[in-house]
């Protein structure tokens, strides 16, 4: 299986509003969300789907309702532009990766494989690999990744580690990183695991910019969404739940500096937001589904409606 949808249902019927209405699936992977929401629709709705992954657009279903764009979500509002559609009834972003990546070796997204290259993109065809940074960053460029994307606190000894261990080879395989971080790594498996996880993890938010795709996204969903249209999102560590949390209560700074409403906001405080979430607490995968999906154990799904007014 390319990716095992979580929380599908409780997803798809927190987004559709409107049976007949416009909807964005702004990361299909392996197109779980996107059939069921095609399942919900009426005759008359409308489905976009958006992945930066050349390898999705395999799982792209056929219907005459639905457009698949091969894309980055960061670009929502100008394809919306594009197909001459002004807002959106609601737009459901689940955050996490595809299991087709984490079991795919030669996507570099796991440390459990042996002679992988650490790549770690999401579009394959276009940026740094993830071995690129590992053999070019500076040390306080790794620190500060390691530190803000991983949540590491010893961030600044794993940076200077990595830095030094090019002088005996470059970083082309999971084995010469492993070596290196050996005098890190903690000798108990679950929590060698976990801090691995942890600085993989940083490496491929840096090598994908996954914290400025979602601040672009959701900074154009503000005019995006219609009144009453939602967003439904579903994140999967703290870093990405703590700016959806920001962005619902009018606190998420805007892209630009240069931004009118930056201008405005320093004159007259913070505008009241015109977000407000349906749900005071995050919803979390069941006991039953993590069982049968243990990725989806770290889910949690926010869901956020704009104001009718």
């Amino acid at each position: 299986m390319y990716h095992q949808p979580v929380l599908c249902q409780e997803a798809v019927n927190a987004l559709i509003t409107q049976p007949n209405g416009t909807y964005a699936d702004v990361t299909m992977g392996g197109a779980g969300h996107t059939r069921e929401i095609l399942r919900h629709l009426g005759g008359q709705g409308r489905l976009f789907s958006l992945d930066r992954d050349p390898d999705a657009i395999a799982n792209a279903p056929e219907d005459d309702r639905f457009t698949f764009i091969a894309s980055d979500f960061r670009f929502l509002s100008h394809w919306m532009r594009y197909y001459g559609t002004r807002h959106l009834n609601g737009v459901l972003a689940d955050l996490g990766v595809s299991s087709h990546h984490f079991d795919t070796s030669e996507r570099g997204f796991s440390f459990r494989f042996e002679g992988a290259l650490p790549d770690m993109r999401m579009n394959y065809r276009a940026g740094k690999t993830a071995a690129d940074i590992l053999n070019e960053a500076s040390t306080d460029k790794l620190a500060d990744i390691f530190h803000y994307y991983g949540e590491l606190k010893d961030a600044r000894r794993i940076a200077s580690l990595i830095e030094k261990g090019r002088a005996s080879s470059s970083y082309q395989t999971i084995e010469s990183l492993l070596n290196v971080l050996a005098p890190i790594l903690p000798p108990q498996p679950p929590i060698r695991r976990k801090k691995l996880s942890q600085i993989f993890q940083a490496l491929r938010i840096e090598v994908n910019d996954e914290m400025g795709s979602l601040h672009m996204l959701l900074d154009s969903l503000i005019d995006l969404l219609a009144p009453g249209g939602r967003l439904v999102v579903l994140t999967y560590h703290s870093i990405e739940d703590r700016m959806v949390k920001e962005w619902s209560r009018g606190q998420l700074n805007n892209t630009s500096p240069n931004d009118e409403r930056n201008t405005l906001a320093a004159i007259y405080g913070q505008p009241k937001s015109c977000l407000e979430a349906v749900s005071r607490k995050p919803i979390t995968p069941s006991d039953e589904e993590i069982a049968q999906n243990p990725r989806a154990r770290s889910a949690k799904m926010r869901i956020i409606q704009r104001c009718n007014s």
